[in-house]
């Protein structure tokens, strides 16, 4: 066998060393430990960075800095401070008041103390967020509540920045968790709590560019071209499986849901059926039977009760609960938003002619 190896065709090192499969697996394993260490070192340095932006945050704060010392104090301290550490950077004006203003958004309410236990302590899970998120979030987040919920996504998500300020901008913690189900009564409470807590009230479709009169199979193809958006939107957990997957019964009909997921989370298929409708009470018994269709061919012994998303143009809260009340399968009713083209985009004799009188 040897000797087939050395007649078969291979690359030959001229010094000497040819690196087997053995040793490329071990540089392969050196490149994702250093790499894991770099991160560590990232994490840690991030850490001491923002320990110290508390600390003096606090300082400045409890000893009453301005009132003491003037309103020329954050012009004085940010000279001095760059004059003692010329390569640091970090203490102009504007980034030291953010620092104040970080330190009293988290500190000055009572409520907002308790969970922090410690006022002269920074949270553990903040190490984990850069400071420029952490200037995102105290800027543009209403409530102290609000913030920690963008804290906990941050870390779980490893967002940048773009997309921590596109959450925001959509209005993610409004959003999340609001969706009408009936998770508390056909699921088990732990998988219900979580599952409610993943559904949003309304979708965010803005990354599609649909005209005046698109009907169900445009919004769906339009979602599928762009799955990968559409997936951020949806949360993380979300892994596509397929679209108008064929149910064929033994009677010779046909059913198409129109998307089927499966959640890593959850262990569980989700079944999305798109409505660019109002919601309607037939719209349930639909999706209960596609939900079914899951549990009994495609669940397996290892997954969850599968659950079904109905996302639809507008619906009425009070007709959607009641269309719940004999539905047997765990179902949830969200609305979707998007921005749609004009119906009619100008011909280039139109342009022209808007050129004539410009």
């Amino acid at each position: 066998e040897k000797e087939m190896k050395e007649k078969a065709p291979h690359f030959v090192n001229s010094k000497g060393f040819a690196p087997d499969s053995e040793y490329k697996k071990w540089i392969n394993q050196l490149k994702i430990r250093f790499h894991q260490c770099q991160i560590k070192a990232a994490v840690r340095t991030n850490s001491s960075l923002l320990e110290f932006y508390w600390n003096l945050g606090h300082d400045i704060v409890i000893m009453k800095a301005e009132a003491v010392w003037g309103s020329s104090f954050f012009s004085q301290l940010s000279l001095d401070l760059r004059d003692t550490f010329p390569q640091m950077k970090g203490f102009s004006v504007t980034n030291l008041k953010y620092i104040k203003r970080w330190y009293l958004y988290y500190c000055q309410e009572d409520a907002i103390r308790q969970q922090i236990v410690d006022e002269l302590s920074m949270p553990e899970k903040f190490a984990f967020v850069p400071w420029g998120h952490h200037i995102e979030i105290i800027t543009h987040c209403k409530e102290k509540n609000e913030a920690l919920f963008y804290i906990d996504k941050t870390i779980e998500g490893n967002w940048s920045r773009r997309q921590l300020e596109d959450e925001i901008t959509s209005r993610l913690y409004e959003r999340q968790g609001k969706a009408i189900t009936n998770f508390d009564i056909q699921l088990p409470s732990t998988q219900g709590a979580l599952a409610q807590e993943i559904l949003k009230e309304t979708y965010k479709f803005d990354f599609l560019h649909l005209r005046k009169g698109y009907d169900e199979r445009d919004l769906e193809e339009a979602l599928a071209h762009n799955i990968s958006r559409f997936l951020l939107e949806l949360g993380k957990g979300f892994a596509f499986v397929g679209k108008q997957m064929e149910l064929r019964m033994p009677g010779g009909q046909s059913f198409f849901p129109d998307m089927v997921f499966y959640h890593t989370k959850l262990k569980c298929y989700v079944i999305l059926e798109l409505k660019v409708v109002p919601f309607i009470p037939e719209f349930a018994g639909k999706l209960n039977f596609y939900v079914t269709a899951a549990d009994q061919l495609l669940r397996d012994e290892h997954d969850n009760p599968s659950i079904g998303l109905l996302i639809c143009k507008s619906k009425d809260d009070i007709v959607v609960r009641w269309s719940f009340q004999d539905i047997k399968k765990p179902i949830g009713v969200a609305e979707y938003e998007l921005q749609q083209l004009t119906e009619k985009l100008p011909t280039i004799e139109e342009i022209e002619k808007q050129i004539e009188y410009m």
